[in-house]
């Protein structure tokens, strides 16, 4: 199995694909300008106490405030307390980590009114992002993850993963970490540093350090609160770092600035395929060029369609999603209806997992499969489910089929489901039902076109369309392209979009720069 990452980054958000043999499995979009990240760790205020709930709400700048449970203060909440105040206290000079002073840990069976007070200042990170009508889940027991360590301030332990088998290789790792990590720090060894040196280990160690040691600057130095001390590597840095593995055979992105970054991040995790990161540089839209617009709208939405005619229903509602599979119009089965019956679950199965990785889908998950009464093929498809989940990084838990013939599965959630919505309102008619006639839309386009070169003074520009009008834009010798280039100078490209609707049209400058060019009044 081959993998490649595809990043598109647009002005104002920034979308990652990531396709297993030319597949795609994993979708993530996010905008550019967003705030709350899971990992983000903020010096914020106590707003409320809530006894009953043994918990608190924070303020960390969201419309609705954070919430903190008490057994989330982690037991060296105290340690973490007492290093705040004494570096706020003083402002000019730092307060070395190394120096800091240890206290008791919390009690687990303590209450919150007798730990924090309202408006006191706590240190926490996002372990949940803002969900439906709930704020950011937080934690006080910060943690800052890299490729092969986790550094955890306060901490006195080494932790090496459970997934490393080799008794031998433990004991190396954790005798390797103790005589490294700095004092008051505790680390957790991740599966992927097995058989690392000990240069990368460090180097990795030092990376994670520093950025604890900048947050506390920050905190010293800014008096505003809620404030943002550490913000999580982009979007594209922080799949990579949990996603990356050796079969990746391409990373391509569309953007100068950020293929550096993520060319930067691969250096240093893996030196050998620092190669593997291109940038992009074709006009058509990149992920139109790796199929990625085609498999986004065939994947998303309520109705799901895979093999021989059956499809997925996929319903979300606040406590749960539900799944429903349906055979459609889909031939007998040799077999006869038990075949069938068996041949659309275990298609179901390979999709559903699929479905899950690609959309995100968190918390609980009931699927409906068609039933099937002989005892060994439910067997057969709880074992094609667990098979097919193997590759999900994604905590998760997976039940044999009901008496009732329903799989539950809980997954772990921490942000909301990646929900592309495929059914939008016609952009060309907003709604109405009404356009104006196609047979004018080139003219509407040409007189776009003379109000950039002639009244703005725009002379060089890319025109996207839909695929079928830049076919018609570009056809025969003395295109209706070549005409505009003869007219309005040779700055006049046209490009195909196949996320575009039919009479739907972008400008963008040759800085890559969306151009407005819509009117009020265009769709009506």
């Amino acid at each position: 199995m081959t993998s490649e990452v595809i990043i598109d980054v647009k002005p104002k958000e920034i979308s990652i694909a990531l396709l297993e043999d030319k597949r795609l499995v994993e979708y993530q979009n996010e905008s550019r300008s967003a705030n709350y990240s899971v990992g983000n760790i903020y010096v914020a205020k106590v707003k409320k106490l809530m006894p009953g709930l043994n918990a608190c709400f924070v303020d960390v700048g969201y419309e609705r405030d954070a919430f903190l449970h008490y057994l989330d203060l982690g037991s060296q909440f105290n340690s973490y307390a007492k290093y705040i105040k004494q570096v706020e206290s003083d402002r000019k000079h730092p307060v070395p980590f190394a120096k800091a002073t240890r206290l008791p840990e919390l009690q687990k069976d303590g209450s919150v009114q007798q730990t924090l007070k309202v408006g006191q200042e706590v240190l926490v990170q996002i372990v949940k992002e803002p969900i439906s009508t709930k704020g950011p889940r937080l934690t006080s027991e910060l943690s800052f993850a890299g490729r092969f360590l986790v550094l955890i301030p306060f901490g006195d332990k080494v932790s090496v993963s459970s997934k490393i088998k080799s008794g031998e290789e433990k004991s190396r790792l954790k005798q390797l970490i103790q005589s490294i990590k700095p004092k008051n720090c505790g680390v957790i060894v991740r599966t992927v540093a097995e058989g690392k040196r000990v240069a990368e280990l460090d180097a990795e160690l030092k990376v994670l350090t520093s950025r604890w040691q900048s947050a506390i600057e920050k905190v010293q130095k800014t008096q505003q609160r809620p404030q943002l001390i550490y913000e999580e590597t982009g979007r594209a840095v922080a799949m990579l770092r949990d996603l990356f593995n050796p079969t990746y055979e391409n990373i391509y992105v569309n953007n100068e600035e950020i293929c550096k970054e993520v060319k930067d991040y691969v250096t240093l995790i893996a030196p050998e395929k620092a190669n593997i990161v291109k940038t992009y540089t074709g006009k058509v839209p990149i992920f139109d060029n790796f199929n990625v617009t085609k498999q986004i709208k065939s994947s998303f939405g309520k109705t799901v369609n895979y093999a021989h005619g059956a499809y997925l229903i996929i319903e979300h509602t606040e406590a749960m999603h539900v799944v429903d599979v349906n055979s459609g119009n889909r031939s007998k089965n040799q077999n006869g209806q038990e075949g069938t019956a068996l041949d659309t679950n275990l298609g179901a199965a390979d999709e559903l997992a699929r479905q899950l990785r690609l959309r995100d889908m968190g918390g609980i998950i009931v699927v409906d499969f068609i039933d099937m009464n002989l005892a060994e093929d439910r067997q057969m498809l709880y074992e094609r489910m667990c098979k097919d989940m193997q590759k999900d990084r994604a905590r998760h838990n997976i039940l044999p089929l009901s008496k009732f013939g329903l799989m539950q599965i809980t997954r772990q959630r921490v942000r909301p489901a990646m929900d592309v919505n495929v059914e939008e309102e016609c952009p060309t008619c907003g709604g109405t039902g009404k356009i104006r006639s196609s047979f004018l839309f080139t003219d509407q386009l040409e007189r776009k076109i003379d109000q950039l070169v002639n009244k703005i003074g725009i002379k060089k520009f890319y025109l996207y369309v839909h695929p079928y009008v830049a076919a018609y834009i570009n056809q025969g010798i003395v295109s209706l392209k070549r005409k505009w280039q003869m007219k309005y100078g040779f700055g006049v490209h046209v490009y195909s979009s196949q996320k575009l609707a039919f009479l739907q049209y972008e400008f963008y400058d040759d800085q890559g720069e969306f151009i407005d060019m819509k009117e009020e009044n265009e769709a009506k």
